[in-house]
């Protein structure tokens, strides 16, 4: 079935949200991509029991539902999207007094952030990529600058060719989903959580996303480190 002929009829919010962020002379992607969002969500009910168990294979459905919904998104509209999400955060985040800076390599979707780590090297700061070295153990994170000779790591994730050890002040994390405790919902590997169970001292955490990812909680567990702020291209929280 194709899923537009099913699209509810827009409501005067969904109008006034169109005409702020659709492209000149096409309201379709993003009525289709709210639709969409809309009907995957309803596709993730609620886990019946809060057990581990029970919310891991619901974090399973999520995230499946999550990077579809992300890799749907009319090309145009995300990176829209993504550019008011990145200047929320330049605009709402002091990162000027952290000398070293933890970034990524956006993957599956991700917003990027090129207005960031141009600022942040503009200031004379640090930049850092995280890298898997071992799975399922707390990543590294090695020095990095935009145009310096790369490799493919595990996962085939881009990684700097030499190690130089960066202990990141704070660092920018990519969510997937999220909620308003400002809980990351994130993969499933585990490993930003590692790290930064690790971390001595611990770095400040932004999240950056799409609002389109929040969900009403991750049903955090003991092992669920939470954001200081998390950022997406309607708000920040908290």
């Amino acid at each position: 079935m194709d899923v537009t002929t099913a699209l509810p009829v827009p409501s005067k919010v969904s109008i006034a949200f169109r005409a702020k962020f659709s492209p000149p002379g096409s309201l379709r992607p993003l009525y289709y991509h709210s639709a969409l969002r809309l009907a995957m969500r309803s596709n993730v009910p609620e886990p019946t029991a809060l057990d581990w168990p029970e919310i891991r294979s619901w974090r399973v459905q999520a995230r499946r539902h999550l990077i579809k919904e992300r890799l749907s998104c009319d090309k145009d509209l995300h990176g829209r999207l993504g550019k008011t999400a990145t200047e929320r955060l330049l605009q709402c985040v002091d990162l000027s007094q952290f000398k070293s800076l933890g970034v990524y390599v956006p993957m599956r979707g991700e917003i990027d952030i090129p207005a960031v780590i141009s600022e942040h090297i503009a200031r004379g700061g640090t930049l850092a990529l995280p890298v898997v070295v071992e799975k399922a153990s707390p990543v590294e994170f090695w020095r990095w600058w935009p145009g310096m000779p790369m490799k493919r790591g595990i996962w085939n994730i881009p990684i700097p060719v030499e190690r130089e050890l960066v202990l990141p002040e704070a660092l920018v994390v990519p969510l997937l989903g999220f909620d308003p405790s400002l809980y990351r919902l994130g993969y499933g590997g585990g490993y930003y959580d590692r790290t930064l169970a690790r971390a001595r001292p611990r770095p400040y955490c932004v999240g950056v996303g799409f609002q389109s990812g929040m969900l009403p909680s991750i049903h955090p567990q003991p092992h669920d480190i939470p954001m200081n702020r998390i950022v997406t291209d309607e708000r920040m929280y908290p």
